[in-house]
C-alpha cells in the first residue's frame, strides 16, 4: 500500500485530505462525518493533526490507525517536536509501525505558550528535521542513538511542511532545501490562494532540488488547498497565520457576497475555490486539502 502510494506521488495525481482530531474521547464521530460525505473515495490518503495551536486533542497515531483501518489508504501521521523528547518521539514510531503507520508528517509545532492547559511547557527536543533524522536512522535498521533494533521497522516515508509565503524567497528556498536534505520525500505547503504563488513555489521547490544527484532529487511538492467559503475565514488566514497570503481580490469579493447573504458568500467562495483548484489541477496534480473537518466542501471541492 505505501510503495504505490509513494509511487502515486512520484508519477501521477496525488490528493490527501487533513483531518483534526477533537478534543474528544473518541474519534468515530470524524469517521462517519467523513464516510457520509463520500470525500474518502475521491483521495489517496489522508492526515491526521498532532494538536496543532498546542490544544489538547484526541491523538494523532491512534487516529491513524483507526482513518487507515477503516478506509484502507495511507494516513499521514502528523508528529511534531513541542510535546516529546526523543524517546518519546521514537517509542511512538516504535509502536506505529507495529500497526502498519508508516507515513509521518514532521512538524516542529506551535508554541506551547498558546495552549489551553495551564502552564504548559514545550519540550522541543529538536525541530523537525531531527525528526526526519531519526526516522532516517530508523530506516537503516538503528535507533538515533545509532543502536541496531533487534527488529527492523517497516520502511518509513516522511513528509514535511513548508509556508507558502515569505517577504524573502531565499527563505522559502534554504528551508526546502533542508527538508529535501533530511529525506523528506514530499513537502506540504500551508495553503496557497493564487495560481502565480503555485507557480513561484514550484519553481523554488525545482531550485531547492537541484544538487542532489540521489533518491533526494525525486521529492514532491504538495500544495495546500483551503476552500475559503467564508469572509472570516480569509480574514483570519491573512492576518493570523504565518506563511499565508490571502490575495486582497479574494477578501473583497467575499465582503461584497456576505453583505447579500451567507448563501451567496457560500457560492462566491466555493467558486473562487473551485476555478483555483481546477488550475492547480492542470499545473501540479498533487495537493493536500484542508477543511477544518468540513468534509462535504471537501467532497463538493473534488467533485
Amino acid at each position: 500500500m505505501f510503495e504505490k502510494f509513494i509511487e502515486k506521488l512520484k508519477s501521477e495525481k496525488f490528493i490527501t485530505l487533513e483531518t483534526t482530531p477533537p478534543a474528544s474521547a473518541t474519534f468515530d464521530g470524524i469517521l462517519n462525518r467523513l464516510e457520509k460525505s463520500g470525500a474518502f473515495k475521491k483521495v489517496n490518503g489522508f492526515s491526521t493533526t498532532d494538536s496543532p495551536l498546542a490544544k489538547l486533542k484526541y491523538n494523532s497515531i491512534l487516529a491513524s490507525i483507526k482513518l487507515q483501518q477503516k478506509f484502507n489508504k495511507p494516513v499521514l501521521a502528523t508528529m511534531t517536536m513541542r510535546d516529546k523528547n526523543r524517546i518519546a518521539l521514537q517509542s511512538d514510531i516504535l509502536g506505529a509501525n507495529d500497526f502498519d503507520i508508516r507515513t509521518f508528517l514532521a512538524l516542529t509545532g506551535d508554541p506551547a505558550t498558546i495552549s489551553d492547559q495551564p502552564n504548559t511547557k514545550g519540550v522541543f527536543a529538536g525541530n523537525s528535521l531531527m525528526l526526519l533524522d531519526i526516522i532516517k536512522c530508523f530506516n537503516a535498521g538503528i535507533n538515533y542513538a545509532g543502536r541496531e533494533f533487534r527488529t527492523k521497522p517497516k520502511k518509513i516515508y516522511p513528509f514535511s511542511v513548508a509556508n507558502a509565503h515569505a517577504k524573502n524567497p531565499k527563505t522559502l528556498l534554504n528551508k526546502m532545501r533542508k527538508k529535501i536534505d533530511h529525506g523528506s520525500v514530499g513537502v506540504i505547503t500551508q495553503p496557497t490562494f493564487d495560481i502565480d504563488n503555485a507557480k513561484n513555489l514550484l519553481n523554488l521547490f525545482e531550485q531547492a532540488k537541484s544538487g542532489f544527484d540521489d533518491e533526494r532529487k525525486e521529492a514532491q511538492l504538495i500544495l495546500g488547498i483551503f476552500p475559503i467559503t467564508k469572509l472570516k475565514t480569509a480574514q483570519f488566514l491573512s492576518a493570523h497565520v504565518p506563511g499565508i497570503y490571502v490575495p486582497k481580490e479574494i477578501v473583497d469579493k467575499l465582503y461584497i457576497a456576505s453583505k447579500i447573504s451567507a448563501e451567496e458568500e457560500y457560492k462566491v467562495g466555493m467558486e473562487i475555490s473551485k476555478n483555483l483548484f481546477k488550475e492547480i489541477l492542470k499545473l501540479h496534480p498533487k495537493m493536500h486539502i484542508m477543511t477544518a473537518n468540513k468534509f462535504d466542501v471537501a467532497n463538493e471541492l473534488l467533485s
